[in-house]
């Protein structure tokens, strides 16, 4: 009995990880199109226009790399 609540806990903690993460990648894709959107609506970028889609692309590649493993 124990070890099947163990198990479904592992379960539940193991899902909940990969909707965090899958959460985290909608938002930074979100972010991302709209610092672009809003970047080249006025037809140039300025350094700071580029400064931002520069951090918020690192951050994104770092998020992808933070994905939960399976314990398979």
């Amino acid at each position: 009995m124990n070890n099947q609540q163990s198990s479904d806990s592992n379960e539940f903690v193991g899902n909940l990880k990969n909707g965090i993460w899958l959460f985290g990648v909608s938002s930074w894709v979100f972010g991302i199109t709209d610092r672009s959107i809003a970047s080249f609506s006025d037809g140039y970028l300025s350094a700071l226009d580029l400064t931002q889609l520069f951090t918020a692309a690192t951050f994104f590649v770092a998020w992808i790399f933070l994905k939960p493993v399976s314990k398979i």
